[in-house]
């Protein structure tokens, strides 16, 4: 299988040398063979080019005013239309909604920083190994406020209630399974200023805390295999 990753922002380059870019990161979380496509260099693929999808992170909100987002958002509908396997990670997760007819609005809770426990409301023959609850590490301030018709909430928690879905052959993930602890510190290091220092320091005592990111990759893959509309 192709996988086709849709890279919705790059890590600076000074944090580079802690997992590489982006790509990288998946590449590592999901190995497989890769196809990358650099939407805020413009660079948009058609959707059924490869065999699944996974959608990456960004600084980005949905609803910005940005032309290769509202390009995004119409390849998703696209994506949708043909059926294709799509897995989104956080601003991926979050498009999927906004895509489709969700909504995605600044959360009032506040940012979700550091390893968060997520219960599982509804286990799924594809959910294997078969998980109570995933933790797994969270940087955001936008959620999914409303679903798309359609779609199914997997698993939750108080912070974030729309924390892992599906719609069709789309997966949403809020968190970030590609994610490593050093990374995930180093932002962590620079937003004190946003988020203020004794929210950074309670999130950074968490990033020691067990993370369920292979067991994430695996529902990744079994989703993709699920819908993949060849031989798996």
């Amino acid at each position: 299988m192709t996988f086709g990753l849709l890279q919705c922002d790059h890590v600076d380059d000074h944090n580079r040398h802690l997992a590489g870019d982006y790509n990288d990161m998946f590449a590592r979380w999901l190995p497989g063979d890769w196809r990358v496509y650099d939407l805020t260099a413009g660079v948009f693929p058609n959707p059924t080019e490869c065999d699944a999808w996974v959608s990456t992170g960004s600084h980005y909100s949905v609803y910005d005013d940005v032309p290769w987002i509202h390009q995004f958002t119409q390849l998703v509908r696209d994506i949708d239309v043909a059926g294709v396997p799509f897995v989104g990670v956080c601003f991926g997760h979050q498009m999927m909604a906004h895509a489709l007819g969700g909504r995605v609005t600044r959360s009032p809770r506040g940012w979700g920083i550091g390893v968060h426990q997520f219960r599982v409301r509804a286990q799924e023959p594809w959910m294997e190994p078969p998980l109570d609850s995933v933790s797994l590490l969270m940087s955001c301030q936008d959620q999914v406020d409303q679903l798309p018709p359609e779609a199914t909430v997997l698993a939750f928690s108080d912070h974030c209630p729309v924390a892992i879905y599906r719609c069709r052959a789309m997966l949403g993930v809020q968190a970030h399974p590609e994610w490593q602890p050093p990374y995930a510190a180093a932002l962590l290091n620079e937003k004190n200023e946003r988020i203020g220092e004794e929210r950074i320091a309670s999130a950074l005592c968490t990033l020691d805390t067990f993370r369920h990111s292979n067991e994430l990759s695996e529902w990744a893959r079994n989703w993709i295999r699920l819908h993949a509309k060849i031989e798996s």
